[in-house]
């Protein structure tokens, strides 16, 4: 199977997004919880909400690469739990937060100050439940022709700029969905 340059499959119902599903603008990135890129990405990330603030949707997808950050997979199944008690994104963020020091005692703990059910996340990840989710992440991730994260899709299409908020502002900004 040949890689795209394009967001393979597009966003669908069971993607992490924030935004309307109208709005004429989509960003979205492959992302790794134990990435140091990733996690300084995060404040670019934010200013890119902020500025294109109703006008955007944006859209998460998983790509944990266990080679270079061993609890990458796991961070992505208790982040997948989260979601399942309504708290993905800030699950999210506060993980990206709790990097530097990412553990299962973390990914726990921050499930538990959000006020999540822990027990059961740490059930959950013991099982493998999450792992069919990630797994379709990955294949996205590959039929995307995406290797590394972070990785980001302007409107579909792979951006291959630097990922400042000017930057990723202008190629939105560019050629929008709508």
């Amino acid at each position: 199977m040949s890689a795209s340059e394009f967001l393979t499959p597009p966003l669908e119902a069971i993607d992490h997004v924030q935004g309307e599903p109208a709005a004429e603008l989509e960003l979205v990135m492959f992302g790794d919880f134990q990435c140091p890129f990733c996690l300084g990405a995060q404040s670019v990330l934010r200013r890119v909400r902020q500025r294109l603030e109703g006008r955007l949707r944006f859209g998460f997808r998983h790509l944990p690469i266990p080679e270079k950050h061993p609890l990458a997979l796991l961070a992505a199944e208790a982040s997948e739990a989260a979601a399942d008690q309504g708290a993905f994104w800030e699950y999210h963020d506060a993980l990206y937060v709790a990097q530097p020091k990412l553990s299962l005692e973390t990914m726990l703990g921050v499930a538990t100050e959000l006020g999540l059910d822990a027990d059961r996340i740490e059930a959950e990840l013991e099982s493998g439940v999450h792992l069919p989710r990630i797994e379709r992440d990955l294949a996205s991730a590959e039929a995307s022709g995406v290797t590394g994260t972070p990785t980001f899709f302007v409107n579909g299409s792979r951006f291959s700029g630097a990922y400042d908020a000017g930057s990723l502002v202008e190629a939105l900004e560019r050629d929008p969905v709508g």
